[in-house]
């Protein structure tokens, strides 16, 4: 009764708004979140400022409800008890730790809800439990450090390495790197561990390297990876044409590989010869797979294509989501700042999967008979309404209908406040296939690793 009274106008005129806000409830309540910095911490203390104030102030400027995190600091400044200096030093020294375990934990609780909602999807590979990997660079951030001000060049924050599950839409896994200038190679043993068998992960050609490629041998799982030509193999079959897609021609070719240890593998590298080149100019693309023969060359090229979901999602989170929050100068805030920024990404499509699930629209881009429905509307209808919803409904409200749910309870929850959508209101429109123009020439300013130059000051004041 409490419920109906509190919430039902809400749930009348904007249930997705109810959704998401009781999505984050239950993922990010203050107990969870002290107690996971509390774990992952290892040279930050709370003191006067816990962590979870940290994740509710900068969680509204990422969903855009807030313009700054100096304005959401005015707006609830009574609530946190400690100066607007003191929330600003916090951010800037959360670790890197605390941002992944953010990221894992939440995606964890959340694919638990989406498959209790039963609104998974089957993959681009029949059969094997996909993950899609890439890396992001965060965009250079203001000028705001002493140090960075008689600079002309970009100044960034930091790197990261996303892991995509297609079959939930999450990203369930980022491997964060303070150093803008960094080698990101260094950074795939971080996700090695995680392969597991009958897995088949999909990358770039950043990712063609022997130690990426033999450890996901070793842990006896499968990849799909984009060949880069300073990978080096000799052939151990004559290659065969297989036939054509709806891209090009492909061919296949056993190749054998050497890891320098002493250790091989023969892998299928199949070629693709375009009908229209790349941006880049390539008429050709190579695979690489350690993937059965029963798995056809067509399939894996389709497959292939669905690396761009990845690329969707950093474009979701840039342009849709705030990730790349330019005031944030030192490394360590932006990357807390992209992290949060995933985990707002994840929960906005555990509301879109609990829509999908409860109106029968269509969630894979390749359905083309059902409607689809908008990232960007969906987001935009948050954020709107958010602000208003705060001020109507106590924080107590949201506690106690949503914190500490099962992930049971939040399925049957989400779904029945999803019938109760509009769905018309969130649609995407329809557009047609456009010829794809040439790119024209940009000439880029160089950058600076934010990271490098704080390590600087560091050696400077210690001397």
């Amino acid at each position: 009764m409490v419920f109906d009274e509190v919430f039902g106008p809400f749930i009348e005129q904007s249930p997705v708004s109810v959704m998401f806000r009781g999505t984050l409830e239950n993922i990010f309540t203050a107990r969870r979140l002290d107690g996971l910095f509390e774990r992952t911490a290892q040279r930050q203390c709370c003191r006067d400022l816990a962590f979870s104030p940290c994740v509710d102030l900068l969680g509204l400027v990422v969903t855009q409800i807030q313009p700054s995190l100096h304005a959401a600091y005015r707006e609830r400044s009574q609530r946190i008890g400690v100066s607007v200096q003191a929330l600003y030093q916090k951010v800037a020294g959360i670790e890197p730790g605390v941002c992944e375990a953010l990221v894992r934990e939440t995606a964890a609780d959340l694919a638990a809800i989406i498959d209790d909602m039963e609104a998974t999807l089957p993959g681009p590979l029949p059969g094997y439990d996909v993950r899609i990997v890439d890396g992001n660079h965060l965009q250079g951030t203001h000028h705001r450090l002493k140090e960075l001000r008689r600079l002309g060049d970009a100044a960034l924050p930091g790197q990261t390495l996303a892991v995509l599950n297609p079959h939930r839409e999450l990203i369930e896994e980022v491997v964060v790197c303070a150093d803008g200038h960094a080698n990101q190679k260094p950074l795939f043993r971080h996700l090695l561990h995680k392969v597991q068998p009958r897995q088949c992960w999909i990358a770039d050609r950043d990712f063609s390297t022997r130690e990426f490629l033999f450890g996901v041998k070793g842990r006896r799982g499968c990849f799909l990876v984009r060949h880069h030509g300073a990978l080096s193999f000799e052939p151990a079959g004559r290659q065969r044409r297989l036939g054509r897609t709806d891209t090009g021609m492909v061919y296949e070719q056993k190749v054998r590989l050497t890891d320098g240890d002493g250790g091989e593998m023969i892998v299928r590298r199949i070629t693709i010869q375009l009908d229209r080149p790349t941006r880049d100019k390539d008429t050709e693309i190579h695979l690489l797979t350690n993937l059965p023969q029963k798995v056809t060359g067509q399939t894996l090229a389709q497959a292939y294509l669905s690396r761009w979901k990845i690329e969707n999602a950093f474009h979701k989170l840039t342009m849709v989501l705030r990730c790349e929050l330019n005031t944030l100068g030192y490394p360590q805030a932006a990357l807390f700042g992209f992290c949060l920024a995933v985990a707002m990404y994840n929960a906005v499509n555990t509301v879109m999967a609990a829509l999908h699930a409860a109106t029968g629209a269509a969630r894979e881009e390749t359905a083309t008979s059902s409607p689809k429905f908008s990232f960007y509307y969906l987001a935009d209808e948050i954020a709107g309404v958010s602000r208003g919803m705060a001020i109507v409904i106590a924080d107590e409200h949201w506690t106690a209908a949503f914190a500490g749910k099962t992930s049971q309870q939040m399925a049957r929850k989400l779904l029945w406040l999803a019938r109760k959508v509009h769905i018309d209101r969130f649609l995407t429109n329809p557009t047609s296939v456009k010829r794809r123009k040439a790119r024209r020439p940009i000439k880029h300013g160089g950058h600076v690793s934010t990271h490098q130059i704080l390590q600087k000051r560091k050696t400077t004041t210690a001397t």
